[in-house]
């Protein structure tokens, strides 16, 4: 293999799975049905003794709120975000600085697009580098929200 074939596949194979420079998310994409990447989530979450607080039909809402405002667009064949909580990763986040509240619950959004209905998405939040490097907490917020998407794309 030549070294422009490596440093292409690399590229390409970077570009399934991770985070998108500057964009504060870490999107990852999957030919696996939308059904078994959104199950892998709810299992990855709940094999870690997380709590599943709610299931919201994101794609469903959009479409409805979007004819009712003349926008009928079709952005997603199907779009849901997961919410959830871990006690003892929000304790320890919350104690070393209160205002992060604003993190709980946890979400994670498994979506299909409408003009790329192949290609199942996982996206989250990324935890800013200067805040995983400068905390022991939000470090380990960074990694479970990692693993707990590469776990729900490998499902």
């Amino acid at each position: 293999m030549t070294r422009f074939s490596a440093v292409c596949f690399l590229g390409c194979w970077i570009a399934s799975a991770g985070v998108i420079a500057d964009s504060g998310y870490a999107l990852y994409r999957s030919n696996s049905a939308f059904e078994d990447v959104l199950d892998g989530l709810k299992a990855a979450i709940q094999e870690r003794g997380m709590y599943i607080n709610n299931v919201m039909d994101m794609g469903g809402m959009l479409e409805r709120t979007g004819k009712d405002l003349g926008l009928n667009e079709r952005i997603y064949t199907q779009a849901q975000s997961v919410e959830f909580c871990g006690a003892l990763l929000s304790r320890e986040m919350t104690a070393e600085d209160p205002a992060r509240i604003v993190n709980c619950p946890f979400i994670i959004s498994v979506y299909r697009r409408a003009d790329d209905p192949d290609t199942t998405y996982l996206v989250h939040r990324e935890v800013a580098r200067q805040e995983r490097e400068g905390s022991p907490a939000m470090a380990k917020v960074a990694a479970m929200l990692q693993n707990i998407s590469e776990a729900a794309i490998d499902w």
